[in-house]
C-alpha cells in the first residue's frame, strides 16, 4: 500500500470520527494525540495535517477516497469508517447519513456484513442493571479474568476479520462491569463506559489508535482476501490492546474495592501507572497471545461477547 493510500485511509477513519458532530474537546484532544503519535512513527503520513483538514472542513469525503482504486482498499476504507462509527456503542443519524454517503463515494458492490457484526458487538455491551451484592468477593478470580481477557484482546488483533478488533471494547465494558459487580456496584453499560472515559480512554479514540498503529506499521500493505487485514509485525497492536485491557481491569478492581472514592485525577493518574505495569507484562505473555490466536476464529468472537457475565 502506498502511502497516499495510507493517507486517505487514516482521512477517511479521522471524518467518521467526527461524522457527528459533536466532539468534546477532551475529544478532540484525544484525536490530536493520535494524529500526533502517528506522525512521529511514520514519516510522510503527516497525520497532523490531515486532522487539520477534516477539522477545518478543508477535505470533503470525496477527496478523502480520490486515492483509493482499488476495489480492497475501498472495501477497507468502508469497514473501517464502521468500525470508527460504532466505537462509542452508538450510531446516531449523523453517522448513518456519513456511511451512506461514504458508500457511494466508494460505488461498486460492497461488503456491508461488518455492519451487522459491529451493531452486534456494540449491542452487546447494553448489560442490565444489577443491585445483587455478592457474600463474598472471588479475588482470584477477578484477577484471573482480568489477564484471561487482556490475552483474548490481544489476540483479536491477530484475526484477519477487519471488524474482529471492534470486539476490544465490548469485551473490557464488559470486563469492568463484572468487576463493579463483583464488589456489589449497579451499573449498566453507559455507567461503565464513563467510568472508562474518566480513566482517560475514549473509546472511539481508542479504535482510531488501533487502526492507526496498523497502518503507520505496514500492517496493511498486503490486503487478504478484501479484509482489510495484512501481514506484518503486529507486536505494538497487541501490545497496546493487551495493556489497555489489562489496565482497566486493575483499575476497576482498585476503584470499586476502594468503595469508588477516587477522583478524576488520580483515576487517571492510576490507569497510567497500570498501562505501564502492563506493558511490561505483554512480553511474558506473548507466547499465550499467539496461541490464544491460533485457537479463534470469527464465528466464535460475538458468542464469547454475547456470554453470560457470571
Amino acid at each position: 500500500m502506498q502511502l497516499q493510500e495510507q493517507r486517505a485511509l487514516l482521512a477517511v477513519a479521522m471524518l467518521a470520527a467526527f461524522a457527528d458532530g459533536d466532539k468534546s474537546n477532551a475529544e478532540r484532544d484525544e484525536v490530536r494525540r493520535i494524529a500526533d503519535r502517528l506522525e512521529a512513527e511514520a514519516a510522510g503520513l503527516d497525520a497532523q495535517a490531515i486532522l487539520q483538514d477534516v477539522l477545518l472542513k478543508r477535505l470533503t469525503l470525496a477527496q478523502a477516497v480520490a486515492a483509493l482504486q482499488q476495489p480492497e482498499h475501498r472495501q477497507l476504507a468502508y469497514e473501517l469508517a464502521v468500525c470508527v462509527c460504532h466505537a462509542d456503542g452508538v450510531h446516531s443519524l449523523a453517522e448513518k447519513q456519513f456511511l451512506s454517503a461514504l458508500k457511494a463515494e466508494l460505488g461498486g458492490m460492497l461488503d456491508t456484513s461488518v455492519e451487522l457484526q459491529t451493531a452486534a458487538l456494540a449491542q452487546s455491551t447494553d448489560a442490565p442493571a444489577s443491585a445483587a451484592v455478592p457474600a463474598s468477593i472471588d479475588a482470584a478470580g477477578l484477577q484471573a479474568a482480568i489477564r484471561s481477557q487482556a490475552i483474548l484482546c490481544g489476540a483479536l488483533e491477530l484475526l484477519p476479520q477487519s471488524w474482529a478488533s471492534m470486539a476490544i471494547i465490548p469485551l473490557q465494558v464488559r470486563l469492568v462491569y463484572r468487576i463493579g459487580q463483583a464488589h456489589g456496584a449497579q451499573l449498566d453499560a453507559s455507567m461503565v463506559k464513563e467510568f472508562i472515559a474518566t480513566a482517560g480512554v475514549g473509546l472511539t479514540g481508542q479504535y482510531l489508535e488501533q487502526f492507526g498503529r496498523k497502518l503507520v506499521g505496514g500492517l496493511l500493505g498486503a490486503v487478504l482476501g478484501g479484509l482489510g487485514r495484512g501481514v506484518g509485525g503486529l507486536g505494538t497492536s497487541i501490545a497496546m490492546s493487551f495493556a489497555t485491557t489489562y489496565a482497566l481491569g486493575q483499575l476497576a478492581l482498585r476503584y470499586y474495592g476502594g468503595g469508588r472514592q477516587m477522583n478524576t485525577g488520580l483515576l487517571r493518574q492510576t490507569y497510567q501507572d497500570l498501562l505501564g505495569q502492563a506493558s511490561r507484562l505483554q512480553t511474558e505473555v506473548m507466547p499465550q497471545i499467539q496461541e490464544q490466536a491460533r485457537t479463534l476464529d470469527a464465528g466464535k468472537v460475538l458468542d464469547m461477547v454475547r456470554r453470560p457475565l457470571a
